[in-house]
């Protein structure tokens, strides 16, 4: 009987720090970041709520990838960036909306940020309104590099890491 408090206070504590990760150590009681706390799901159903976001965005990418190989432009640039964006705002599950945007914006990734979002707005451009399939197809790139690169910045030494393999793969120092 007491072995199952036990358990249970261990899965609680382990939930608490994977909650405290993604809530950061910089939590104010402004009433911006109070909207955050206003989400009446459980942590559970926040990490569902990410996931399945997570999945709708790949499969939108993958649907936009069948699309250009279609010849169908304006559905690949729109798919393929929705899809992005869909996996973005999983995140806001995770840490709340507004934590979220002003956690985008902070120094250490307003780089990324920046290039994924004038990405995303040019891969739109370029497959629908312009139809240049090889322009579209070069911002996906950098809209994939992009978003990689800012979630790795959530991942302590991931960037660094990433770094220290391209330079030791081709010699050449990382500039970013």
């Amino acid at each position: 009987f007491k072995l199952s408090y036990y358990n249970e206070y261990k899965s609680y504590l382990r939930m608490e720090s994977i909650r405290a990760v993604f809530r950061g150590d910089d939590q104010d009681d402004s009433l911006i970041d109070g909207m955050d706390n206003t989400c009446n799901l459980s942590w559970e159903h926040r990490l569902y709520a990410f996931g399945a976001c997570c999945v709708i965005g790949i499969f939108l990418s993958i649907f936009g990838t069948i699309e250009l190989w279609l010849t169908q432009y304006t559905a690949f640039a729109l798919l393929y960036s929705l899809g992005t964006l869909t996996a973005l705002a999983g995140t806001c599950f995770l840490r709340g909306p507004m934590s979220q945007v002003k956690k985008m914006f902070d120094k250490d990734r307003l780089i990324s940020t920046i290039v994924l979002l004038v990405s995303i707005v040019l891969t739109i451009v370029c497959g629908a309104v312009l139809k240049i399939a090889i322009l579209a197809l070069l911002c996906v790139i950098i809209q994939s590099l992009a978003f990689i690169w800012y979630t790795l910045s959530y991942i302590p030494g991931a960037r660094t890491a990433v770094k220290s393999c391209f330079s030791g793969l081709t010699g050449i120092n990382c500039p970013c």
